[in-house]
């Protein structure tokens, strides 16, 4: 059950490959989110979306954290799921899919900040370069938006952003003892049982709802939760904290190309333009570029 790269013996550019699948996922949960999810249960829906994957996962692993990992997955689960599902889910429900992928779009910056920091991992010209293009195509994407803007929906997506970098940062730091779908199912469990206590006090019991919504959530704790973790967590198990935050710009492009095509949302060609700004980006980022021309 664990998706072990080493075991794999697969290469870098799949090792990016995997991880990569994560942000495609997650930029499609805005849309399910805005589109098919209640919008007034976000503790509700965050606590559907983490308990359930996580106790899935349990049942494959089979196996709970020992000594100091039982405060440090509460810390991390507090940063990148409980907390960050919540304000993903306020920032689906309150702004355009596009939009609310975008923000996520700065993490990279944030993350190699962060990553310096706490992990002394160094600020190379290529990551640094392939964030700056990234923050460029981000701004290209936003100035092509014309709508009025809810400010707690910006707030929250912001606040996501930060949270789950700084998740992922000390993730890196700690070096968890278990492979990533153990770590995973640590993650969302723990996450689902701080949430799940104060949807039933502070939301109530979800009421019935239309079939479509049973879908939504399917979808986001299936995908969204268990295997874009899965992928992620994989990638920090092998990668720079900084390499992987740069993958996660895909994130926009999923939210942009969902709003284009199911939500009726335009594309002008600074936002085309600000695409091909952001895929430089990653590629510049996380090497693939330097390996192509390597392999040439």
């Amino acid at each position: 059950m664990e998706v072990n790269f080493a075991s794999m013996e697969v290469n870098s550019r799949s090792k990016i490959l995997i991880t990569a699948i994560a942000p495609l996922i997650w930029g499609s949960t805005y849309y399910v989110t805005r589109h098919f999810l209640p919008m007034d249960y976000p503790l509700t829906g965050s606590a559907i979306r983490a308990l359930p994957a996580g106790l899935l996962l349990l049942l494959f692993t089979r196996q709970l954290p020992q000594g100091i990992w039982w405060v440090k997955t509460l810390v991390i689960s507090s940063l990148t799921i409980s907390g960050f599902f919540v304000l993903v889910y306020l920032a689906g429900s309150r702004l355009p899919s596009s939009i609310a992928a975008l923000i996520m779009a700065l993490s990279p910056i944030a993350t190699i900040l962060m990553a310096r920091l706490l992990l002394n991992e160094r600020i190379t010209t290529p990551k640094l370069m392939g964030g700056i293009l990234g923050i460029i195509g981000v701004a290209l994407l936003l100035g092509g938006f014309s709508g009025t803007l809810d400010v707690l929906g910006l707030v929250a997506s912001a606040c996501a952003m930060l949270t789950s970098a700084l998740g992922f940062v000390l993730t890196r730091r700690w070096q968890p003892p278990v492979g990533p779908a153990t770590f995973t199912a640590w993650q969302l469990t723990a996450g689902g049982l701080v949430l799940f206590p104060l949807a039933l006090v502070l939301e109530g019991p979800l009421p019935p709802q239309e079939p479509v919504t049973y879908a939504g959530y399917a979808y986001i704790i299936i995908f969204a939760s268990v295997v874009a973790y899965l992928c992620w967590f994989s990638g920090l198990a092998h990668l720079q904290a900084s390499t992987v935050s740069i993958i996660g710009l895909l994130n926009p492009l999923t939210g942009l190309l969902l709003g284009i095509l199911l939500a009726g949302e335009s594309l002008t060609l600074f936002q085309g333009l600000g695409c091909l700004l952001i895929l430089t980006g990653i590629m510049w980022g996380t090497g693939t570029l330097r390996l192509s021309r390597t392999r040439a």
